[in-house]
Protein backbone atom coordinates (compact mmCIF):
# COMPACT_ATOMS: atom_id res chain seq x y z
CA UNK A 1 0.00 0.00 0.00
CA UNK A 2 2.75 2.48 0.89
CA UNK A 3 4.41 1.72 -2.14
CA UNK A 4 1.07 2.62 -4.39
CA UNK A 5 0.67 5.63 -2.56
CA UNK A 6 4.02 6.35 -3.28
CA UNK A 7 3.64 6.20 -6.93
CA UNK A 8 0.22 8.18 -6.47
CA UNK A 9 1.94 10.95 -5.39
CA UNK A 10 4.91 11.23 -7.31
CA UNK A 11 2.08 11.20 -10.47
CA UNK A 12 0.63 14.38 -9.12
CA UNK A 13 4.14 15.71 -8.58
CA UNK A 14 4.77 14.93 -12.24
CA UNK A 15 1.46 16.41 -13.96
CA UNK A 16 1.87 19.69 -11.95
CA UNK A 17 5.60 20.17 -12.78
CA UNK A 18 4.42 19.28 -16.30
CA UNK A 19 2.29 22.02 -17.00
CA UNK A 20 2.23 24.08 -20.29
CA UNK A 21 4.28 27.55 -20.04
CA UNK A 22 2.31 30.52 -19.44
CA UNK A 23 4.89 33.37 -19.49
CA UNK A 24 3.36 36.82 -19.12
CA UNK A 25 3.96 39.16 -21.72
CA UNK A 26 6.56 41.25 -21.28
CA UNK A 27 5.65 43.77 -24.19
CA UNK A 28 3.30 45.95 -21.43
CA UNK A 29 6.66 46.28 -19.74
CA UNK A 30 9.00 49.21 -21.57
CA UNK A 31 12.91 49.14 -20.43
CA UNK A 32 15.28 51.77 -21.37
CA UNK A 33 19.00 50.97 -22.19
CA UNK A 34 20.28 53.33 -20.30
CA UNK A 35 18.79 54.92 -16.91
CA UNK A 36 19.85 58.78 -15.78
CA UNK A 37 19.82 60.07 -12.18
CA UNK A 38 16.03 61.72 -10.78
CA UNK A 39 17.36 64.70 -9.64
CA UNK A 40 15.02 68.38 -8.69
CA UNK A 41 12.39 66.62 -11.06
CA UNK A 42 14.34 65.86 -14.16
CA UNK A 43 16.76 62.85 -15.53
CA UNK A 44 20.40 63.99 -14.76
CA UNK A 45 23.58 62.59 -16.08
CA UNK A 46 25.53 61.34 -13.49
CA UNK A 47 28.44 63.80 -12.22
CA UNK A 48 30.86 60.49 -12.03
CA UNK A 49 29.82 59.59 -15.69
CA UNK A 50 29.70 56.02 -14.72
CA UNK A 51 27.46 53.06 -15.20
CA UNK A 52 26.29 49.81 -14.15
CA UNK A 53 24.21 47.07 -15.45
CA UNK A 54 21.42 45.20 -14.13
CA UNK A 55 20.48 42.13 -14.80
CA UNK A 56 17.87 39.50 -15.09
CA UNK A 57 19.38 36.94 -12.73
CA UNK A 58 16.58 33.99 -14.53
CA UNK A 59 18.55 34.32 -17.61
CA UNK A 60 21.81 36.44 -16.42
CA UNK A 61 20.74 38.81 -19.38
CA UNK A 62 21.60 42.57 -19.24
CA UNK A 63 17.90 44.61 -18.91
CA UNK A 64 19.82 48.19 -18.67
CA UNK A 65 23.01 50.21 -17.38
CA UNK A 66 21.86 52.40 -14.74
CA UNK A 67 23.60 55.63 -13.58
CA UNK A 68 26.04 55.47 -10.56
CA UNK A 69 26.00 58.25 -8.45
CA UNK A 70 29.23 60.20 -6.87
CA UNK A 71 29.72 62.45 -3.93
CA UNK A 72 28.94 65.14 -6.00
CA UNK A 73 25.52 64.09 -7.58
CA UNK A 74 24.35 62.86 -3.95
CA UNK A 75 24.90 66.63 -2.73
CA UNK A 76 23.25 67.90 -5.98
CA UNK A 77 20.12 65.34 -4.97
CA UNK A 78 20.12 66.95 -1.19
CA UNK A 79 19.88 70.70 -2.34
CA UNK A 80 17.47 69.85 -4.62
CA UNK A 81 15.16 68.32 -2.18
CA UNK A 82 16.13 71.18 0.76
CA UNK A 83 15.04 74.02 -1.45
CA UNK A 84 12.07 72.05 -2.64
CA UNK A 85 11.31 71.45 1.11
CA UNK A 86 12.17 74.79 2.11
CA UNK A 87 10.05 76.88 -0.52
CA UNK A 88 6.96 75.06 -1.48
CA UNK A 89 6.63 71.32 0.05
CA UNK A 90 6.71 72.59 3.79
CA UNK A 91 4.41 75.22 2.90
CA UNK A 92 1.84 73.94 0.57
CA UNK A 93 -1.47 73.20 2.72
CA UNK A 94 -1.80 69.23 3.87
CA UNK A 95 -4.54 68.96 1.69
CA UNK A 96 -3.15 69.64 -1.46
CA UNK A 97 -0.23 67.35 -0.48
CA UNK A 98 -2.45 64.69 -0.03
CA UNK A 99 -3.94 64.83 -3.88
CA UNK A 100 -0.11 64.05 -5.28
CA UNK A 101 0.37 61.71 -2.98
CA UNK A 102 -3.16 60.32 -3.85
CA UNK A 103 -2.56 60.62 -7.68
CA UNK A 104 0.86 58.68 -7.37
CA UNK A 105 -1.41 55.78 -6.19
CA UNK A 106 -3.61 55.94 -8.94
CA UNK A 107 -0.68 55.83 -11.84
CA UNK A 108 0.68 53.00 -9.52
CA UNK A 109 -2.80 51.14 -10.12
CA UNK A 110 -2.74 52.17 -13.61
CA UNK A 111 0.59 50.74 -14.67
CA UNK A 112 -0.10 47.72 -12.43
CA UNK A 113 0.91 45.44 -15.18
CA UNK A 114 4.36 46.68 -16.23
CA UNK A 115 5.59 47.30 -12.74
CA UNK A 116 4.79 43.74 -11.89
CA UNK A 117 6.81 42.70 -15.34
CA UNK A 118 9.85 44.86 -14.73
CA UNK A 119 9.76 43.90 -10.45
CA UNK A 120 10.02 40.04 -12.02
CA UNK A 121 13.13 40.44 -14.96
CA UNK A 122 14.62 42.58 -12.46
CA UNK A 123 14.56 40.78 -9.15
CA UNK A 124 13.46 36.94 -10.03
CA UNK A 125 10.77 36.63 -7.88
CA UNK A 126 7.36 35.04 -9.30
CA UNK A 127 5.48 37.09 -11.53
CA UNK A 128 2.46 36.31 -9.08
CA UNK A 129 3.86 37.68 -6.03
CA UNK A 130 5.15 41.11 -7.90
CA UNK A 131 1.62 41.27 -9.43
CA UNK A 132 -0.90 39.75 -6.45
CA UNK A 133 1.56 41.42 -3.88
CA UNK A 134 4.26 43.80 -4.57
CA UNK A 135 2.68 46.23 -6.74
CA UNK A 136 -0.90 46.47 -5.36
CA UNK A 137 0.55 46.61 -1.72
CA UNK A 138 2.92 49.44 -2.60
CA UNK A 139 -0.23 51.34 -4.51
CA UNK A 140 -2.17 51.29 -1.22
CA UNK A 141 0.45 52.48 0.97
CA UNK A 142 0.18 55.67 -1.26
CA UNK A 143 -3.75 55.97 -0.64
CA UNK A 144 -3.06 55.00 3.02
CA UNK A 145 -0.86 57.91 3.65
CA UNK A 146 -2.68 60.41 1.06
CA UNK A 147 -5.31 60.26 3.83
CA UNK A 148 -3.44 61.17 6.75
CA UNK A 149 -1.53 64.08 4.78
CA UNK A 150 -4.27 66.40 6.48
CA UNK A 151 -5.48 64.80 9.54
CA UNK A 152 -2.09 64.75 11.66
CA UNK A 153 -3.61 66.31 14.13
CA UNK A 154 -5.86 63.17 14.79
CA UNK A 155 -2.71 61.13 14.76
CA UNK A 156 -1.29 63.13 17.17
CA UNK A 157 -4.26 64.68 19.56
CA UNK A 158 -3.50 68.12 21.37
CA UNK A 159 0.18 67.85 20.20
CA UNK A 160 1.42 70.50 17.40
CA UNK A 161 3.96 68.42 14.66
CA UNK A 162 6.58 69.89 12.19
CA UNK A 163 8.28 67.81 9.51
CA UNK A 164 11.84 66.88 9.28
CA UNK A 165 13.11 68.13 6.51
CA UNK A 166 15.63 66.02 4.34
CA UNK A 167 14.81 62.63 4.73
CA UNK A 168 17.59 59.99 2.83
CA UNK A 169 16.03 56.41 2.54
CA UNK A 170 17.70 53.42 1.51
CA UNK A 171 16.01 50.54 0.34
CA UNK A 172 16.90 47.06 -0.46
CA UNK A 173 16.40 44.81 -3.34
CA UNK A 174 14.15 41.95 -2.12
CA UNK A 175 10.72 44.17 -2.39
CA UNK A 176 11.80 47.29 -4.51
CA UNK A 177 8.83 49.21 -5.50
CA UNK A 178 7.45 48.13 -2.18
CA UNK A 179 10.21 49.43 0.09
CA UNK A 180 10.15 52.74 -2.15
CA UNK A 181 6.38 53.11 -1.25
CA UNK A 182 6.85 51.91 2.31
CA UNK A 183 8.99 54.83 2.94
CA UNK A 184 8.11 58.02 0.39
CA UNK A 185 4.64 58.23 1.25
CA UNK A 186 4.97 58.82 4.95
CA UNK A 187 7.65 60.98 4.26
CA UNK A 188 6.12 63.23 1.90
CA UNK A 189 2.63 63.11 4.05
CA UNK A 190 3.88 64.47 7.01
CA UNK A 191 5.99 67.49 4.56
CA UNK A 192 9.52 66.26 4.28
CA UNK A 193 10.83 65.97 1.19
CA UNK A 194 12.66 62.63 -0.18
CA UNK A 195 16.38 61.62 -1.61
CA UNK A 196 15.92 58.08 -2.07
CA UNK A 197 18.71 55.17 -3.10
CA UNK A 198 17.36 51.87 -4.15
CA UNK A 199 19.50 48.80 -3.96
CA UNK A 200 21.98 48.77 -6.96
CA UNK A 201 20.39 45.12 -8.25
CA UNK A 202 17.07 46.41 -8.49
CA UNK A 203 16.37 49.84 -9.39
CA UNK A 204 14.46 50.19 -12.41
CA UNK A 205 10.55 49.76 -10.70
CA UNK A 206 12.07 52.91 -8.76
CA UNK A 207 13.47 54.59 -11.47
CA UNK A 208 9.69 54.00 -13.15
CA UNK A 209 8.56 55.71 -10.15
CA UNK A 210 10.26 58.36 -11.02
CA UNK A 211 8.34 58.47 -13.97
CA UNK A 212 5.08 59.23 -12.54
CA UNK A 213 6.81 61.30 -9.89
CA UNK A 214 7.06 63.61 -12.98
CA UNK A 215 3.49 62.32 -14.83
CA UNK A 216 2.14 63.59 -11.43
CA UNK A 217 3.63 67.15 -11.23
CA UNK A 218 4.94 66.78 -8.23
CA UNK A 219 7.17 69.58 -7.59
CA UNK A 220 10.89 69.45 -8.70
CA UNK A 221 12.82 68.34 -6.11
CA UNK A 222 10.34 66.88 -3.81
CA UNK A 223 11.29 63.38 -4.15
CA UNK A 224 14.88 62.41 -5.93
CA UNK A 225 15.87 58.87 -6.72
CA UNK A 226 19.52 58.27 -7.43
CA UNK A 227 21.18 55.08 -7.75
CA UNK A 228 24.14 53.50 -6.85
CA UNK A 229 26.16 51.21 -4.33
CA UNK A 230 27.40 50.99 -0.97
CA UNK A 231 29.15 54.71 -1.36
CA UNK A 232 26.25 56.15 -2.42
CA UNK A 233 23.97 54.98 0.31
CA UNK A 234 27.14 56.23 2.62
CA UNK A 235 27.24 59.53 0.78
CA UNK A 236 23.41 59.88 1.57
CA UNK A 237 23.99 58.72 5.55
CA UNK A 238 26.92 61.17 5.83
CA UNK A 239 25.70 63.90 4.39
CA UNK A 240 25.06 67.50 7.09
CA UNK A 241 22.14 68.45 5.28
CA UNK A 242 20.15 65.04 5.44
CA UNK A 243 17.46 65.24 8.57
CA UNK A 244 16.39 62.16 9.08
CA UNK A 245 18.18 58.44 7.69
CA UNK A 246 15.53 55.32 6.97
CA UNK A 247 17.29 52.08 6.41
CA UNK A 248 16.11 48.42 5.35
CA UNK A 249 19.07 46.23 4.84
CA UNK A 250 20.94 43.65 6.61
CA UNK A 251 22.38 43.98 10.34
CA UNK A 252 25.63 44.44 9.62
CA UNK A 253 25.40 47.78 7.17
CA UNK A 254 22.40 49.36 10.17
CA UNK A 255 25.01 48.84 12.90
CA UNK A 256 27.46 51.18 9.99
CA UNK A 257 24.70 53.46 9.82
CA UNK A 258 23.91 53.79 13.63
CA UNK A 259 28.27 54.80 14.44
CA UNK A 260 27.86 57.10 11.63
CA UNK A 261 24.86 59.49 12.47
CA UNK A 262 26.35 59.06 16.74
CA UNK A 263 26.52 62.24 17.87
CA UNK A 264 24.70 64.05 15.16
CA UNK A 265 20.70 65.23 15.62
CA UNK A 266 19.61 62.69 12.76
CA UNK A 267 16.47 60.87 13.77
CA UNK A 268 16.75 56.88 12.26
CA UNK A 269 14.37 54.04 11.64
CA UNK A 270 16.13 51.05 11.23
CA UNK A 271 14.05 47.52 9.47
CA UNK A 272 17.50 44.75 9.66
CA UNK A 273 17.43 41.45 9.53
CA UNK A 274 15.63 38.85 11.13
CA UNK A 275 15.30 35.06 11.83
CA UNK A 276 11.47 34.26 12.07
CA UNK A 277 10.18 31.42 14.08
CA UNK A 278 6.67 29.59 12.82
CA UNK A 279 5.57 28.03 15.86
CA UNK A 280 3.33 24.81 15.23
CA UNK A 281 0.97 23.27 18.27
CA UNK A 282 -0.20 19.81 17.94
CA UNK A 283 -4.27 21.44 17.90
CA UNK A 284 -3.09 24.02 14.93
CA UNK A 285 -5.34 22.97 11.66
CA UNK A 286 -2.00 21.14 10.05
CA UNK A 287 -2.81 21.70 6.35
CA UNK A 288 -3.27 25.36 6.67
CA UNK A 289 -0.24 26.18 8.85
CA UNK A 290 1.84 23.68 6.72
CA UNK A 291 0.49 26.29 3.82
CA UNK A 292 1.59 28.94 5.86
CA UNK A 293 5.23 28.01 6.45
CA UNK A 294 5.60 27.09 2.43
CA UNK A 295 4.43 30.82 2.04
CA UNK A 296 6.44 32.61 4.58
CA UNK A 297 9.55 30.86 3.61
CA UNK A 298 9.91 29.55 -0.44
CA UNK A 299 7.35 31.51 -2.09
CA UNK A 300 9.53 34.27 -1.68
CA UNK A 301 12.54 32.69 -2.37
CA UNK A 302 13.12 33.08 1.25
CA UNK A 303 13.94 36.81 0.29
CA UNK A 304 12.22 38.84 3.42
CA UNK A 305 13.37 39.84 6.78
CA UNK A 306 10.63 38.48 8.17
CA UNK A 307 10.59 34.94 6.50
CA UNK A 308 9.87 32.46 8.55
CA UNK A 309 13.38 30.53 8.24
CA UNK A 310 12.88 28.65 12.03
CA UNK A 311 9.80 25.87 12.29
CA UNK A 312 8.99 24.51 15.77
CA UNK A 313 6.80 21.94 15.66
CA UNK A 314 4.80 20.33 19.09
CA UNK A 315 6.27 16.94 19.34
CA UNK A 316 3.06 15.02 19.07
CA UNK A 317 2.72 16.05 15.64
CA UNK A 318 6.37 16.78 14.11
CA UNK A 319 6.75 13.60 11.87
CA UNK A 320 2.97 14.43 10.39
CA UNK A 321 3.57 18.28 9.84
CA UNK A 322 7.75 17.13 8.37
CA UNK A 323 5.99 14.67 6.00
CA UNK A 324 3.25 17.20 4.77
CA UNK A 325 6.18 19.60 4.46
CA UNK A 326 8.06 17.67 2.63
CA UNK A 327 5.38 16.29 0.13
CA UNK A 328 4.33 19.89 -0.75
CA UNK A 329 7.80 21.07 -1.45
CA UNK A 330 7.71 18.39 -4.02
CA UNK A 331 4.86 20.13 -6.04
CA UNK A 332 6.29 23.24 -6.01
CA UNK A 333 7.32 24.73 -9.22
CA UNK A 334 10.75 26.53 -9.61
CA UNK A 335 11.75 28.04 -12.92
CA UNK A 336 11.42 31.00 -14.71
CA UNK A 337 9.86 33.73 -12.90
CA UNK A 338 7.97 35.59 -16.05
CA UNK A 339 5.81 32.22 -15.93
CA UNK A 340 2.43 32.28 -14.08
CA UNK A 341 2.71 28.59 -13.16
CA UNK A 342 6.24 29.01 -11.28
CA UNK A 343 6.14 28.92 -7.44
CA UNK A 344 10.08 30.15 -6.71
CA UNK A 345 11.48 32.07 -8.88
CA UNK A 346 15.68 33.41 -9.13
CA UNK A 347 17.93 34.11 -6.77
CA UNK A 348 18.63 38.13 -6.91
CA UNK A 349 22.52 37.46 -7.31
CA UNK A 350 24.93 34.95 -7.67
CA UNK A 351 26.49 36.02 -4.52
CA UNK A 352 23.37 35.96 -2.81
CA UNK A 353 23.09 32.22 -4.30
CA UNK A 354 26.95 31.36 -3.35
CA UNK A 355 25.67 32.69 0.19
CA UNK A 356 22.94 30.31 0.70
CA UNK A 357 25.04 27.39 -0.97
CA UNK A 358 27.62 28.59 1.96
CA UNK A 359 24.82 27.94 4.74
CA UNK A 360 23.57 24.75 2.61
CA UNK A 361 26.41 23.39 3.18
CA UNK A 362 27.17 24.56 6.94
CA UNK A 363 24.03 22.91 7.56
CA UNK A 364 25.46 19.42 6.61
CA UNK A 365 28.40 19.56 8.05
CA UNK A 366 26.77 20.39 11.24
CA UNK A 367 24.41 16.84 11.36
CA UNK A 368 21.49 18.57 10.45
CA UNK A 369 19.46 15.87 8.32
CA UNK A 370 18.52 17.57 4.65
CA UNK A 371 15.79 17.65 2.90
CA UNK A 372 15.47 19.24 -0.58
CA UNK A 373 12.78 18.69 -3.36
CA UNK A 374 13.54 16.82 -6.49
CA UNK A 375 12.94 19.58 -9.20
CA UNK A 376 15.20 20.14 -12.20
CA UNK A 377 16.52 23.61 -12.17
CA UNK A 378 16.85 25.53 -14.88
CA UNK A 379 20.39 25.70 -16.78
CA UNK A 380 21.28 29.38 -17.10
CA UNK A 381 19.94 31.97 -13.94
CA UNK A 382 20.59 31.82 -9.83
CA UNK A 383 18.33 29.37 -8.64
CA UNK A 384 18.16 26.78 -5.38
CA UNK A 385 15.87 24.03 -4.81
CA UNK A 386 13.68 24.43 -1.97
CA UNK A 387 15.73 22.93 1.56
CA UNK A 388 14.47 22.00 4.90
CA UNK A 389 16.83 20.80 7.68
CA UNK A 390 15.74 18.09 10.23
CA UNK A 391 17.29 17.04 13.25
CA UNK A 392 18.43 20.89 13.73
CA UNK A 393 20.48 21.79 17.39
CA UNK A 394 19.46 25.15 18.70
CA UNK A 395 23.37 26.79 18.24
CA UNK A 396 23.80 25.47 14.56
CA UNK A 397 23.94 28.20 12.35
CA UNK A 398 21.01 27.41 10.31
CA UNK A 399 19.20 28.36 13.05
CA UNK A 400 20.69 30.98 14.23
CA UNK A 401 21.74 33.37 11.49
CA UNK A 402 19.93 34.82 8.70
CA UNK A 403 20.31 33.06 5.43
CA UNK A 404 17.93 35.11 3.27
CA UNK A 405 17.03 31.73 1.02
CA UNK A 406 14.63 28.99 0.89
CA UNK A 407 16.21 27.02 3.49
CA UNK A 408 14.24 25.82 6.61
CA UNK A 409 15.66 24.65 10.05
CA UNK A 410 12.63 22.41 11.98
CA UNK A 411 12.97 21.54 15.45
CA UNK A 412 10.60 19.91 17.90
CA UNK A 413 9.28 21.24 21.33
CA UNK A 414 7.08 19.94 23.79
CA UNK A 415 5.81 22.74 26.13
CA UNK A 416 5.29 26.53 26.10
CA UNK A 417 7.95 27.92 27.82
CA UNK A 418 10.05 25.41 25.97
CA UNK A 419 9.18 26.93 22.71
CA UNK A 420 9.35 30.90 23.32
CA UNK A 421 12.78 30.08 25.09
CA UNK A 422 13.84 28.42 21.67
CA UNK A 423 12.23 31.26 19.58
CA UNK A 424 13.37 34.43 21.58
CA UNK A 425 17.29 32.49 21.85
CA UNK A 426 18.19 34.50 18.86
CA UNK A 427 20.07 37.90 18.30
CA UNK A 428 17.04 38.90 16.37
CA UNK A 429 13.30 40.00 16.99
CA UNK A 430 11.19 40.97 13.93
CA UNK A 431 8.46 38.52 13.28
CA UNK A 432 7.08 35.35 14.32
CA UNK A 433 3.86 32.96 13.82
CA UNK A 434 1.83 31.11 16.10
CA UNK A 435 -0.51 28.19 14.70
CA UNK A 436 -2.97 27.19 17.58
CA UNK A 437 -6.71 26.23 17.86
CA UNK A 438 -6.22 28.23 21.25
CA UNK A 439 -7.38 32.04 21.24
CA UNK A 440 -5.61 32.03 24.90
CA UNK A 441 -2.21 30.22 23.78
CA UNK A 442 -2.08 32.79 21.09
CA UNK A 443 -2.39 35.65 23.73
CA UNK A 444 -0.28 34.16 25.75
CA UNK A 445 2.77 33.71 22.98
CA UNK A 446 1.91 36.84 21.99
CA UNK A 447 3.04 38.85 24.93
CA UNK A 448 6.03 36.60 25.31
CA UNK A 449 7.55 36.68 22.03
CA UNK A 450 10.53 38.94 21.41
CA UNK A 451 9.18 40.09 17.80
CA UNK A 452 8.01 43.11 16.64
CA UNK A 453 5.35 41.51 14.58
CA UNK A 454 3.41 38.05 15.63
CA UNK A 455 0.89 36.73 13.21
CA UNK A 456 -1.75 34.02 14.46
CA UNK A 457 -2.43 31.32 11.85
CA UNK A 458 -1.21 33.21 9.25
CA UNK A 459 1.90 34.49 8.15
CA UNK A 460 3.73 37.11 5.66
CA UNK A 461 0.00 39.35 5.75
CA UNK A 462 1.10 42.92 5.48
CA UNK A 463 -1.48 46.11 6.01
CA UNK A 464 -0.66 50.05 5.73
CA UNK A 465 -2.25 50.47 8.55
CA UNK A 466 -0.36 47.93 10.38
CA UNK A 467 3.37 49.03 12.12
CA UNK A 468 6.36 46.97 11.31
CA UNK A 469 9.60 47.04 13.16
CA UNK A 470 11.71 44.82 15.30
CA UNK A 471 13.70 44.10 18.59
CA UNK A 472 17.14 44.01 19.05
CA UNK A 473 19.51 43.36 16.04
CA UNK A 474 16.16 43.96 13.87
CA UNK A 475 16.33 47.45 14.55
CA UNK A 476 14.09 50.08 15.94
CA UNK A 477 11.62 52.37 14.83
CA UNK A 478 7.91 51.66 13.35
CA UNK A 479 6.93 51.92 9.68
CA UNK A 480 3.45 51.61 8.45
CA UNK A 481 0.21 52.45 10.23
CA UNK A 482 -0.18 55.42 12.41
CA UNK A 483 3.13 54.39 14.20
CA UNK A 484 5.15 55.42 10.45
CA UNK A 485 4.01 59.22 10.77
CA UNK A 486 6.03 59.23 14.35
CA UNK A 487 9.30 58.60 12.50
CA UNK A 488 8.65 61.69 10.21
CA UNK A 489 7.58 64.76 12.27
CA UNK A 490 8.78 66.25 15.45
CA UNK A 491 6.36 66.84 17.99
CA UNK A 492 6.44 70.06 19.52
Amino acid sequence: MATKKSNTIKLKFDSARSLAPAPESKSAAKIDPQYELFINGKMEKPQSKKYFPTINPATEEKLSMIAEANGADVNKAVTAARNAYAKTWKKMPPAERAKYIYRIARMIQERAREFAIIETLDGGKPIRESRDFDVPTAANHFFYYAGWADKLEYAFPNRRTEPLGVAGQIIPWNFPLLMAAWKIAPALACGNTVVLKPAENTSLTALKLAEIIQEADLPPGVVNIITGAGATGAAIVNHPDINKIAFTGSTEVGKIIQRAIAGTNKKATLELGGKAANIIFDDAPLDQAVEGVINGIFFNQGHVCCAGSRLYVQESVFKEVVRKLKDRLETLIVGDPIDKNTDIGAINSKAQLDIINKYIKIGQQEGAEMYQSSCALPKKGFFCRPTIFTNVAQSNRIAQEEIFGPVLAIQSFRTDDEVIEKANNTPYGLSAGVWTDKGSKIFNMTTKLRAGVVWANTFNKFDPGSPFGGYKESGYGREGGVHGLNAYVNIV
